[in-house]
């Protein structure tokens, strides 16, 4: 840009001078005012003298040619009065955003004022063989330090766009996906950076006249494919299974392969959303992608519950062996390896066997992103009623993408895990329960050694009891933490834990 305007003022300062030129050119080249033409003129000697008529006439002519002449004179230094004051104005202009740019590279370097250096473009070459930097032509054989002086340049970092994460709503017949949507949109930061894209199944009318009454805020998708599923006899209860995982393939395909997505963020229609739930993803976005051990992002705690997690510490976020889902982050690569297998019915179980997971975490929050309202379904309202309604939606916007969060990185978080969780009192659940001999606010472990052994103390506790391929429900090497009367708890195996027994689910 200042190249561009330095450029404007030469060009307005030599069309200044050169046209000064044609003008004084001009005045020389006009014969003297007492000739008419050549060879004749007014002067006594000329071809025609004065008479006392032809005088007249011929003296009136030349006044006006004279007043002729100062008139355009006058055009002339008008016009160029007006382009000196074009050129000064864009010598202010230019001034200014030198001076505003000079401010940017300060701010940029937290006021110390160095110069920041740019990339350069991509020189082009010229028809001498050369490379056109800008203006200027370098040879095709620099010397050294024109050689360094590129690779220095070609090193420069160039500026990363912000990464596109869309929302992918999973809809079918619920009209309730206004409360969902409305959410979606009062929260979302960007419309660029987040597009909402809504994919229906089921065909339901009345689902989708509201999804098409948010116009152009949404992309409607609608599954093509309605018809019933060929299962077995003793799994026809379970058709609904099997329509999911068909819709759940063919919009994610829609979104990595024919909208050419990165990554996606999928939530389905029975979804309320945390004021900083796009601030979550975006700040996870990184880990996930540089992560080899991490393959997903959630939203959702299953053990969120009131009183079992810590209102204080809506910034907490931790590692999961079990994938939790309810509003969950993956990216393309993932997709690609997990598509020739989808499975036809029971994709959430299916993710968490260890054929799909592959000793891969997931990362979830202390205090859930999301809630779900959807009790009536294809899972008849499961868990519902002891557990999903009591699910505490975080109310606290937390500026994650401010936050160093490289604490997320399993050798990072290993490590510190298991000085955190060893490294706690080991109680008995009695105590727990009664309180009176325990000294201090935590944490304290409790210990289980056997699947039996963990359903009898989650359930005297108040979590989650069941397990999914060997995993308890938000376990990470075998460890669920939670609250227990305002103090940390965490139910884990003896020390020296290696693996998850499949056995156990």
């Amino acid at each position: 840009m200042v190249r561009k305007k330095g450029s404007l003022i030469l060009c307005g300062a030599f069309l200044f001078v050169a046209w000064n030129a044609l003008l004084l050119l001009f005045l020389w080249g006009r014969p003297p005012i007492g000739r008419l033409g050549e060879g004749g003129g007014a002067e006594p000697g000329g071809r025609e003298e004065w008479g006392a008529a032809g005088g007249r006439a011929r003296g009136a002519d030349l006044a006006g040619e004279v007043i002729r002449l100062a008139e355009e004179v006058e055009s002339e230094l008008e016009t160029q009065k007006q382009l000196l004051q074009q050129i000064q104005s864009h010598r202010s202009l230019w001034e200014r955003r030198k001076e505003f740019g000079k401010k940017e590279v300060v701010a940029a370097q937290g006021g110390k004022g160095e110069p920041v250096q740019h990339q350069q473009p991509a020189p082009d070459t010229d028809k001498s063989g050369g490379k056109r930097m800008g203006n200027a032509v370098v040879s095709a054989a620099p010397d050294s330090n024109a050689k360094k002086e590129l690779t220095n340049a070609n090193k420069l970092p160039a500026t990363v766009a912000p990464v596109v994460i869309p929302i992918l709503v999973i809809a079918c017949d619920r009209v309730t996906v206004k409360r969902s949507l409305d959410k979606l949109i009062q929260y979302r930061p960007s419309e660029e950076l987040h597009p909402i894209i809504v994919s229906q199944d089921c065909g339901n009318a009345d689902t989708a006249h509201v999804i098409g009454s948010y116009g152009s805020q949404v992309t409607h998708l609608k599954q093509p494919d309605l018809s019933d599923i060929a299962v077995r006899p003793e799994h026809r209860k379970f058709q609904g299974y099997y329509k999911i995982a068909r819709h759940y393939r063919w919009a994610l395909n829609q979104v990595f392969n024919t909208l050419s997505y990165s990554t996606v963020v999928i939530v389905e229609d029975d979804l309320e959303v945390a004021p900083d739930f796009y601030e979550y993803f975006r700040a996870l976005y990184p880990i996930l992608r540089s992560d080899p051990t991490l393959w997903c992002v959630s939203a959702w705690n299953d053990n969120g519950r009131d009183g079992l997690v810590d209102p204080g510490q809506a910034a907490l976020l931790y590692r999961t062996d079990f994938f939790p889902g309810l509003g969950w982050m993956l990216l393309k690569e993932l997709w690609e390896e997990l598509e020739p297998k989808w499975p036809a019915a029971f994709w959430d179980d299916w993710m968490r066997q260890p054929d799909q997971r592959k000793d891969r975490s997931c990362i979830r929050p202390e205090i859930s992103r999301t809630i779900t309202f959807g009790r009536k379904g294809v899972s008849m309202g499961q868990f519902f009623d002891q557990y999903l309604r009591y699910i505490k939606l975080n109310t606290e916007f937390v500026p994650f993408t401010k936050l160093d969060l490289s604490y997320l990185v399993r050798e990072t978080y290993d490590e510190k895990f298991e000085k955190d969780v060893y490294g706690a009192p080991l109680v008995k659940i009695e105590e727990l329960q009664q309180g009176g001999t325990l000294k201090g606010g935590g944490p304290f472990r409790v210990q289980y050694s056997s699947r039996d052994s963990f359903k009898v103390l989650a359930r005297n506790l108040g979590v989650m009891d069941d397990f999914k391929s060997g995993v308890p429900r938000a376990g990470y090497r075998g460890v669920v933490s939670f609250l227990s009367k305002g103090r940390r708890v965490y139910l884990a195996p003896p020390p020296g834990w290696s693996r998850y027994d499949t056995s156990w689910s």
